[in-house]
């Protein structure tokens, strides 16, 4: 397994919509083995191919606090449940450092494939109704800082920018 690199905000790359994975095979099942490496070495609990510039319908997720319960999510198709949003504060790994109030459906119905290509489905709340949207925009090319007001967005932005300019 490898640790690959996140890519951040405001990255271009992060806007391309991703593909569906047309076959699980051994490529798709080392990436995510690569994905959760990733998403457990950088101390977050969900992580999309896009993020790691792989433009595939791919999410892993792992909300346990222990971290031994990885998900895996093929091709998701997301429905909601109710009209009615919650507010959750959310944070991305490539957006580092912040955490912004965003409002979603409370409770969704997910279709994916697992990490063998078996279709199944399971109904969402909480903090996994937050998690599989949050990182099934990623596949649409879409970041939770899209949420907020053009004033917070570019004040990010700029932030990143600069944070960017002193790394390099």
């Amino acid at each position: 397994m490898a640790l690959l690199p996140i890519l951040e905000y405001p990255d271009p790359r992060l806007r391309t919509k991703a593909r569906p994975v047309a076959q699980v095979d051994a490529a798709v099942r080392q990436l995510i083995g690569d994905m959760l490496e990733t998403m457990y070495e950088a101390k977050g609990i969900g992580l999309a191919a896009t993020q790691v510039d792989r433009h595939i319908q791919l999410i892993v997720m792992d909300l346990s606090d222990e971290k031994t319960a990885p998900r895996v999510y093929i091709n998701p198709v997301i429905t909601p449940l109710c009209e009615e949003k919650s507010p959750y504060d959310e944070g991305c790994l490539s957006v580092p450092g912040f955490y912004e109030t965003v409002e979603r459906p409370s409770r969704v119905q997910i279709s994916a494939l697992d990490g063998e290509g078996k279709t199944f489905e399971e109904t969402a709340d909480g903090l996994l109704a937050v998690c599989i949207q949050h990182e099934m925009d990623h596949l649409s090319g879409k970041l939770f800082v899209d949420y907020l007001s053009s004033l917070k967005r570019e004040r990010i932005k700029k932030k990143l920018e600069k944070q960017h300019k002193q790394q390099a």
